[in-house]
Parts: C-alpha cells; sequence; structure tokens
C-alpha cells in the first residue's frame, strides 16, 4: 500500500506499511508471498491509528482519534489475516504515537531488534511511531475454534516471515521479547482476565452475550485497556439483534471516539431472491478480490434452506432476527409504503405503555390497511416515548397533548387500550372521547393475544401485493425484529423481549391497531355513515 495521503486527517502511515513488509500471506496458493492490503482493510488500519492532532509526545490512546474499532465483515473477507497482522503490528511494530516529525525522520527496523532492513522515512508534520516497550495483548474469542480463526494466521506468519527472530510461537501464546505475550482467551480461560493489558482483539462480538457472560468480559477488558492506555479492536459478521450482543451494543453506542465500519446493500435489496442476492455481495464483498463469489451463492443459498436469518448475517452483513423470531423484519419491511395520512381519515389506535422501564407508543391504522406512528406537536414528534429521553419517566402530559391532538385530527372510530400504569389515564380519555373508542384492551390475555398477533403476522405476510402496508417507522421496524414468540398452553404464544435492554413496544402497539381495525371491518364500520338528512 503507498502513502498517497488520500484521507484528510492524520495517521500513522508507517503502520499498514510495516504491515504490508513484515506480515507474509498465511496460507493458500500465495502462502509466504508479501501481503498487499485490501482497501477496506487499509481503511480500516489508517482509521484504527488516526492521530489526534492536539496529540502530544508521550500520549498512549488519548493521542488518538479512535479509543477503538469495529469492523463488521461477511465470511471469507479475509478479517482473520487482517486481524493477525494488526496483532504483530502491535507486538513489534510502531503502533505507539512518537510525536511529530519535522522531515527526514526514519523508523528504522534495526533499531528495535529486527534484521530485516526495512526502514520508512518519515514526511513533514506526520505522526511519528515506535513500538510498545512491553507489549501485552489478548485475542478473545467465544470457543478455541473461534480464536484459531485468527491465531492460526497469527503463527504462520511469525513462521514464515522475518518476525520469526523476535518472536517465539507457542500453543496458546506468543512470547514477544522477553516480558511481552499475545494470549489467546476463549470463555474456558477467563482466569487470564484482569490482567493488565496493552491491546485487545475481541473476535466474533456478535456472538458475545449476556448468556455466554462475554459481555462481562468485554467490559473486563477494556477497564484493564484504560489503565494501560490501550485500545481494542472487535471484529465480526452481522449480528442478531435480538440477543443484545457486545457488537449491537457497540453499534449502538453514542460515544463519538469509536470507529465502525460495516458496508451495506441497500435494505430494499431481498436477500430472498436470487438476482439481488448477487448484488448485495456484490457490494459487501467489494474490494475483497479472493473471494469467488459463486461460491459465496452456493454456500449462501444452501444455508439459506435450513436458516435465512444466519445466511443473511454471515454472507450478506446484514443485522437480521434468527428464526425464533415472531414475525420476519424483511417480510415487514417489504410491506413499507410512503403515504401521507390526511386530515380526518378514519382510523383506528393501537396503545401500549409503560412508566419508567419500557417505552410508551401510539399506532394508527386507516381502514384501507394501511399502518402508521401518528405524529403531534408543534415540531411534529413522533407518538413514541422513551421514557430514557426524559429523565428516566414517559411524560404523561405529553402523551395526553398527543392523544387530545389525534383524536381531533382523525376521525378515531375505535382503539384499543392496554390498561397496564395508565388504567386512569384510559378512564380519563374515554370520558372524553366516549367509552365506544376507548376500549380497554389487555394485552395479558393469552387466547385474544395470540389470535391477535397471528391475525397481524398473516396480513404482513399475505402473498398479495395489496392489504395491508405501514410507514416504514424504524423504531417500529426494530421492535418488531425483537419480539418473541414466548410459548403459552394450547399451542398459543404471547409476545416477549429477548432481554430488558431489548424493546418490543411498538409491536404489540400495531397489533392492537390492526386488531381494532378488523374487528371495525367486521362490524360494518369501516365506511363513514351517510347522512340521509339534506336540510331546508
Amino acid at each position: 500500500m503507498a502513502a498517497d495521503h488520500v484521507v484528510d486527517f492524520p495517521t500513522l502511515w508507517v503502520v499498514p506499511e510495516w504491515i504490508e513488509e513484515h506480515c507474509p500471506i498465511p496460507d493458500g496458493f500465495r502462502v509466504g508471498e508479501r501481503l498487499e492490503l485490501y482497501p477496506w482493510q487499509a481503511w480500516c488500519t489508517v482509521n484504527h491509528y488516526r492521530v489526534k492532532p492536539s496529540a502530544r509526545f508521550g500520549q498512549l490512546a488519548p493521542a488518538f482519534h479512535n479509543r477503538r474499532s469495529q469492523v463488521v465483515m461477511p465470511q471469507k473477507t479475509g478479517k482473520g489475516p487482517w486481524s493477525a497482522a494488526l496483532l504483530l503490528a502491535e507486538a513489534v511494530g510502531p503502533v505507539v504515537f512518537a510525536g511529530w516529525a519535522v522531515g527526514g525522520e526514519r523508523y528504522r527496523c534495526a533499531d528495535h531488534g529486527c534484521d530485516c532492513g526495512w526502514w520508512y522515512s518519515y514526511r513533514a508534520g506526520e505522526p511519528m511511531g515506535r513500538p510498545w516497550p512491553t507489549p501485552l495483548i489478548q485475542l478473545t474469542a467465544s470457543s478455541e475454534d473461534q480464536v484459531a480463526n485468527v491465531f492460526r494466521p497469527l503463527q504462520s506468519m511469525v513462521r514464515r516471515g522475518p518476525l520469526a527472530g523476535q518472536l517465539r510461537v507457542g500453543e496458546e501464546f506468543i512470547r514477544v521479547g522477553e516480558d511481552g505475550r499475545i494470549d489467546a482467551v476463549t470463555s474456558s480461560a477467563m482466569s487470564r482476565l484482569g490482567n493488565p493489558v496493552t491491546t485487545v482483539l475481541q473476535d466474533e462480538t456478535g456472538q458475545w452475550t449476556v448468556a455466554n457472560k462475554l459481555v462481562r468480559v468485554a467490559d473486563t477488558q477494556r477497564r484493564g485497556l484504560a489503565g494501560m492506555g490501550g485500545r481494542a479492536v472487535e471484529t465480526t459478521n452481522g449480528w442478531d439483534p435480538s440477543e443484545t450482543s457486545v457488537a449491537q451494543l457497540t453499534s449502538q453506542s453514542k460515544s463519538a471516539d469509536v470507529f465502525r465500519y460495516h458496508p451495506q446493500a441497500p435494505a430494499s435489496l431481498s436477500y430472498g431472491d436470487k438476482r439481488q442476492r448477487r448484488k448485495i455481495h456484490q457490494i459487501v464483498y467489494a474490494g475483497s478480490s479472493h473471494v469467488d463469489l459463486d461460491a459465496i451463492e452456493a454456500e449462501a443459498a444452501e444455508l439459506l434452506e435450513r436458516d435465512p436469518s444466519q445466511a443473511e448475517r454471515f454472507f450478506g452483513n446484514r443485522c437480521v432476527s434468527g428464526t425464533s423470531g415472531w414475525l420476519s423484519g424483511e417480510r415487514w419491511a417489504a410491506r413499507a409504503v410512503a403515504r401521507r395520512v390526511r386530515p380526518f381519515t378514519r382510523i383506528t389506535l393501537g396503545f401500549d405503555g409503560s412508566d419508567v422501564d419500557d417505552w410508551t407508543g401510539i399506532r394508527a391504522q386507516t381502514m384501507d390497511g394501511h399502518q402508521f406512528t401518528p405524529l403531534y406537536g408543534p415540531d411534529d414528534a413522533p407518538t413514541v416515548w422513551n421514557p430514557a429521553d426524559f429523565g428516566g419517566q414517559v411524560p404523561r402530559g405529553e402523551v395526553h397533548a398527543a392523544m387530545q391532538q389525534l383524536f381531533k385530527r382523525y376521525d378515531v372510530v375505535r382503539g384499543y387500550f392496554d390498561p397496564p400504569y395508565w388504567e386512569t389515564d384510559i378512564d380519563q380519555w374515554a370520558d372524553l372521547y366516549g367509552e365506544e373508542r376507548v376500549i380497554r384492551w389487555h394485552t395479558r390475555r393469552i387466547v385474544q393475544m395470540h389470535a391477535a398477533c397471528e391475525r397481524l403476522k398473516t396480513d404482513v405476510l399475505k402473498a398479495d401485493s395489496g392489504g395491508f402496508s405501514h410507514d416504514g417507522c424504524p423504531t417500529t421496524q426494530a421492535h418488531i425484529e425483537s419480539a418473541r414468540a414466548l410459548a403459552r398452553p394450547g399451542d398459543r404464544y404471547v409476545l416477549r423481549k429477548p432481554s430488558q435492554s431489548q424493546k418490543i413496544d411498538l409491536a404489540p402497539c400495531s397489533v392492537l391497531a390492526n386488531e381494532a381495525w378488523a374487528d371495525c371491518v367486521a362490524a360494518g364500520l369501516a365506511e363513514a355513515p351517510v347522512s340521509l338528512y339534506y336540510g331546508a
């Protein structure tokens, strides 16, 4: 990779150059040949080593723009070899900020125990690098097989390249000098956690969950890094949004000092359609020239037969819920239609309320089957309230104001309201707007809730192009994907959330709005009554 400064920020250009000189191709027909970073690998490398313009000599992690990085790529794109090369750079390469070059300074391998003869000349104003004095590195994964995906190419790169004189390769760790180490850590070797570390690679964090205790592992490692001025890198395939994995938590974090790389195809492309799937693969595998898309298609097509969501995550680089989900997020998204609902349109409502933990929301549905999240107030805010955005408690005054506006703006024929936490409020609405329009509807009733969930699911999955549609509300999309069917006696189910942090509240709202609509249609209330009064 030529250091041709195609980005507009300072970075340790010496690192990708060092990697290509010291990390040979670890396997395949070109094993042992010089490695050339793919464009995506180079881009992730220069972003991970991006230096703050205000960086000062002696700073460790605070010298860098990104405290840690996350790379989300599909199967077989080269995450493992890239991760191995990055770890070797962290072990003996120039990855620590060493001040700003005046121009003409050189990084010489000979000055740092490597006899390969390579050197790098810095340009004026370029950040310089030096190795860690005592690198303490952990390569972490959920299992031994998973950790081997990086550890095997790492071992091969050392044995086949110029680093064999500096590193001693073992079966479970690599010795760096006298006191440094690269340790392979799995969920069965947690006794190593808590040790001081300078670098951590967390592999396949889409599988790191509370259930397998790897969320705690990630937190523990990052605390260790903070004490040493070190940084972390995550690599993963697309994750299941219902599992609240470390990868998902990183992706959703509001931290500005996390570099995220996650190439994705447009959501409008269906992974179930072969031609569209080909377009998806062309986008997410772009730059990985060794990949044969015909081979990827064959693997993906076979996996699609038994686990469509897994195929889409592994090869389509998408984050989709597993087959245990209640309703396919892809099928729900396919029903999205851009449409304006005019004032005084006849609608039904679905309301599900909480107080301090879960969200409160309102969904509406027109009499021709179009569902949407209404807007309210002068700023046209959606009728969705996350208590975390309001000091930890749902703003009941705003909900009342929104309800008043909805009944004024639209012709609300009927609304189904789940009573818990909102019994008094619903009584007030019934008094204001009429008991025939504000109806208490308990979602805890197994028989009725199962039937209502199945009705909405059937309406969404119908093969015809007409019928049910919705507005594409992203919050509802996420809640639909997260909703799980909790089995109950009699081959029935109710909806549940997979974890406390994973919300589904707009899913019951959609179920209730659709159920109110179906009951109105059955009762002959879909059409406005015709007045026979003609006046004098």
